[in-house]
């Protein structure tokens, strides 16, 4: 498998995303595992997401063997506006006891005792950071000081909330998850300031939300030339552009050619006719 190295620990590059999922989480997540993938995104927002049913499958590998060091589990705190009526706290309680209690009923959905990543689920408002995004990222660097989590990350960010909350931070984040349009230079700003704060995106929808892209008779081309499917194609291109790419297919055959992407390396001629698809 693919990884980078962060802090000293090996990264996947490929991760299994969770959301919609429902009460097929704790399966689809079991398949994912026995196919290989080794880092799990969810998050602690029951509207979107099944955090216990990602638990479920969890607990299941790491009794049958599954070393928890070999490992990548991230979940993120929602803030009440993101929830439906299964709030995972209390919503008169204060941001930061919010951020503590939303933490507390993650690891017991997943049935560990630490984190490896926690991120901000999107900032308050949709321009800056307002009070409670202050609030909530001291409360997630808190949990961070007390060694229950190693990195933080924010999501669903804009280039200049990112830049702001690098201001803040006093532990910066060392991810940013974004829904990564190709008609956008594939998040081009918001990955731009990734780079220049070393900061590491995770890109997610990346065929969902460019179907256009893997319909496209010169990606699927390059499939053709390859002997994979145009999805593998974009799933690579969006690893040579330095990105975590996650996919959340729901075919166990599926699981096993995206992972497969691990070997497969794109010519500069794939190179140019991807960029004339969609310039980066």
């Amino acid at each position: 498998m693919s990884t980078l190295l962060i802090d000293g620990v090996a990264v996947p590059r490929l991760w299994y995303g969770t959301a919609w999922k429902e009460d097929a989480t704790e399966g689809l997540v079991a398949q994912a595992l026995a196919a290989g993938f080794r880092a799990i995104d969810t998050a602690n927002q029951r509207k979107h997401y099944h955090e216990a049913g990602v638990g479920a499958a969890v607990r299941t590998a790491l009794a049958g063997g599954l070393a928890r060091d070999a490992l990548i589990l991230q979940s993120k705190f929602t803030f009440a506006s993101g929830q439906d009526h299964r709030l995972p706290y209390d919503p008169a309680a204060p941001i930061a006891t919010q951020v503590a209690q939303s933490f507390a009923r993650s690891l017991e959905h997943l049935g560990v005792d630490r984190l490896d990543s926690l991120v901000l689920h999107g900032p308050s408002q949709a321009r800056g950071l307002g009070p409670d995004d202050h609030a909530a990222w001291r409360a997630m660097e808190a949990i961070h000081a007390r060694g229950q989590v190693r990195w933080l990350g924010i999501s669903n960010t804009s280039a200049a909330q990112l830049d702001a909350m690098v201001a803040f931070a006093e532990v910066r984040p060392t991810f940013v998850q974004n829904r990564c349009y190709a008609e956008r230079g594939w998040d081009r700003e918001v990955r731009a300031r990734c780079r220049a704060h070393g900061i590491t995106y995770q890109g997610f929808s990346l065929l969902t939300a460019n179907r256009q892209v893997v319909a496209d008779r010169r990606v699927v081309a390059i499939a053709q030339r390859h002997a994979v499917a145009p999805a593998q194609v974009v799933l690579r291109h969006a690893l040579d552009l330095g990105m975590i790419a996650l996919t959340g297919t729901r075919d166990p055959v599926h699981m096993r050619d995206d992972l497969a992407i691990a070997t497969l390396v794109l010519t500069d001629d794939d190179r140019a006719a991807l960029a004339a698809v969609a310039p980066a």
